[in-house]
């Protein structure tokens, strides 16, 4: 089925059409003023300005070809000339029943899917993520279901850092304290130990341990450098060593990651890339794209114009080592090349800027990636504390981001304390409550403001069942569930949605239609923060409506079974939208 604008503009764009005027000019939107019509047409001012002549004049000329459509209820002429449209309740009606017997809701697939190879998460391999991991993560992961939902067939990968110096430091550090391991005799190329010498818990001691060592002690500094080189030349020991290190990590990652219910289709890293580094080099050596400057290898990615000097992207050192962006030039060959991607997203810290830019220059001017391949560097800002810096521990450390979740996450307990909500429920289904109510304050919170931008996380303000806030929603949608599951319970089931009796169930009925557009407007922006605002919306019209119409007691049963039919409508809607967003619901509440 057609979004109900498309209908719309279809018809305006028509009447448009038969006045002698550019169809094109026929689109609807939501109006800017509700209290002069549910939509409107700005058309008639560009098509007046094309052939000079007045836009009321061509304005009326189009509402009098809609005038008598009984599609609406009202059209009219206002201000320079603008067309105001408000629809008749009939067919706003048929509209939501067809969005209801729709499988999708009435949001249709895009036209023309693409495959879409997504890069969020970004953690590194020995050490605990923290609370600067968290946006990658989220945005990322609603930004995966939202295109696949609209019909993308979609890749996510989580791109660990577990291939640089980090990795040397560890494994100096190891050496100094247990030399007896056997990863550590030159001599030996196997087998080795099938268990990890450290532990998640110990490697967490160990890395900020090695770095502190390193910055203090210059020869720890060069071992920790000749580890790296010796690892990556394919040193035996070296290479089960880190295999442990990598696994330890990745499986307190992958924890992680399973309680903000963000997960990932491949689990490259750094080291993936190194096989595919040599031949590349060659690749771009061979064409010319790939210059000596000063002992190392460059691509030049400076343009005309530029505002501020870009420096060529350094692909080796002069000792032959690669950087962080040759291994991310070569991944980007592996995704076109290998995993057939017609569009690359990078959801990364916007600081990082200057390096998409260059990493993208050089892929278009080396051919890695052709012009059909889209490149788009996703930026976000940082969460901060109440001082508006980046979120810290009440110590002023940085927070591990499994603490800020057990944050969170009693704040939600504490507040369904307080609110009486799961009240005489068992303990452990009030604590998957709990847990769930601390994920969506945390999502939402993050979300619900667009990315690009720092924003400030209050944890009361976020965390309250009342207002914008991720508790709010779950509890509108839990409470809409309710009244279908009490309908159920007395024999009652949802029916033929009906016109709507007055303007709160218009409001609603109206904001449901403006569901499609809202998902592919927040794809088409990579911005998840305009389905939190659709998600409230709904929510609060819906509560509104719930508040003035009693369902379950209304006494006529056509009317009573029709109000059930818009509960089941919202919910759906609410449910899939908070899916979107990587907010779960509980049953109850």
């Amino acid at each position: 089925m057609k979004p109900l604008r498309e209908k719309l503009s279809s018809l305006v764009a028509e009447a448009f059409r038969t006045a002698g005027l550019d169809p094109s000019l026929g689109e609807v939107v939501v109006s800017a003023r509700p209290d002069l019509g549910q939509f409107q047409c700005n058309g008639p001012l560009p098509a007046a300005k094309a052939a000079k002549a007045n836009p009321r004049q061509i304005a009326q000329a189009v509402v009098d070809r809609l005038a008598h459509d009984d599609v609406f209820r009202y059209v009219s002429v206002a201000g320079p000339g603008f067309i105001n449209l408000s629809l008749t309740d009939e067919f706003l009606a048929t509209h939501a029943r067809e969005m209801r017997s729709d499988q999708n809701l009435g949001c249709a697939p895009v036209a023309s899917p693409q495959r879409i190879v997504l890069d969020y998460g970004g953690p590194n391999i020995a050490k605990p993520m923290h609370v600067g991991h968290l946006r990658a993560a989220i945005i990322g992961e609603s930004l995966k279901r939202l295109a696949r939902y609209l019909g993308h067939d979609v890749v996510g990968d989580v791109h660990l850092g577990d291939w640089g110096l980090q990795m040397g430091m560890v494994i100096a550090e190891l050496a100094r304290r247990r030399p007896d391991l056997p990863y550590f005799e030159a001599t030996r190329s196997g087998p080795y130990p099938s268990a990890s010498p450290v532990s998640a818990s110990e490697l967490e001691e160990i890395y900020p341990t090695a770095s502190q060592r390193a910055k203090a002690d210059p020869g720890f500094a060069e071992a920790a450098r000749q580890a790296t080189f010796e690892l990556q030349q394919g040193r035996p020991g070296y290479r089960a060593l880190w295999r442990h290190l990598v696994d330890v990590s990745v499986a307190e990652l992958k924890a992680d990651y399973d309680r903000l219910e963000v997960g990932f289709d491949l689990w490259l890293g750094e080291s993936d890339a190194q096989p595919w580094i040599p031949p590349l080099i060659e690749r771009l050596r061979a064409g010319g794209h790939a210059r000596e400057s000063e002992g190392a290898l460059v691509v030049d990615v400076a343009e005309a114009g530029d505002a501020k000097e870009l420096p060529p992207l350094l692909l080796l050192k002069s000792d032959g080592a690669a950087l962080y962006g040759t291994t991310d030039l070569a991944t980007l060959d592996h995704r076109v090349r290998d995993l057939g991607a017609q569009r690359v997203l990078y959801v990364v810290d916007k600081r990082q800027a200057d390096h998409f830019t260059q990493v993208f220059r050089a892929a278009r001017r080396t051919g890695i990636a052709p012009p059909a391949v889209g490149l788009e560097h996703i930026g976000f800002g940082t969460m901060n504390g109440s001082d508006g810096r980046p979120f810290k521990t009440r110590e002023g450390g940085v927070m591990k981001l499994r603490d800020l979740l057990d944050l969170v996450t009693a704040k939600a307990r504490e507040r369904i304390r307080e609110a009486g909500v799961a009240r005489d429920y068992p303990p452990d289904e009030v604590e998957r409550i709990a847990q769930l109510v601390g994920i969506a304050t945390l999502k939402y919170a993050d979300l619900s403001n667009h990315r690009a931008k720092d924003y400030i996380f209050d944890l009361e303000r976020f965390s309250s069942f009342e207002g914008r806030t991720g508790p709010y929603l779950l509890y509108a949608a839990v409470r809409t569930r309710s009244i279908l599951r009490k309908a159920a319970e007395a024999g009652l089931v949802p029916g033929t949605l009906a016109p709507a009796a007055d303007d709160v169930e218009r409001g609603v009925l109206l904001t449901l239609a403006r569901y499609p557009d809202s998902l592919h407007a927040a794809f088409e922006n990579r911005a998840p923060n305009i389905l939190c605002d659709y998600a409230y919306e709904l929510a609060t019209a819906f509560t509104r409506f719930y508040q003035e119409h009693h369902i379950l007691s209304q006494t006529d049963p056509a009317r009573r079974a029709s109000w059930l039919g818009l509960c089941d409508l919202t919910v759906r809607v609410l449910l899939q939208v908070l899916e979107l967003l990587g907010i779960r619901v509980p049953e109850r509440m």
